[in-house]
């Protein structure tokens, strides 16, 4: 039976010749596909089936170009609608309601 430091040693052994002969066997790898691709006249789109520099398929698409945007027509001033009688300050009743009116019964603001 071996003791642990041997098998740690046997490990190291061992990883450093797949380390080796994986190298050296990739190398080989890349030197038959060299051979082959210009043997053939391969390119990038042959292989991996698009283009060299991409098609453009990846990440977000283009964005479209702008189209004309609607215009929207000025509206003239509007007359006021409420008035609070404690500071004279008034409002259209367009757009979001003073603190003054907010959650009140605007009908005691409203200008006759």
């Amino acid at each position: 039976m071996s003791s642990y430091k041997e098998l740690l040693a046997q490990r190291e052994k061992l990883d450093s010749q797949i380390q080796t002969l994986m190298q050296r066997e990739k190398s080989e790898g890349i030197a038959k596909a060299k051979k082959i691709i210009d043997e053939f006249g391969l390119t990038a789109s042959d292989l991996f089936g698009r283009k060299a520099g991409g098609d453009g398929k990846r990440g977000r698409p283009a964005k479209k170009a702008a189209t004309k945007k609607r215009v929207a027509k000025k509206r003239g001033k509007v007359a006021p609608k409420y008035k609070n009688p404690a500071t004279g300050e008034t409002w259209t009743g367009r757009g979001k309601a003073p603190k003054w009116i907010a959650g009140k019964d605007r009908s005691k603001f409203a200008i006759k």
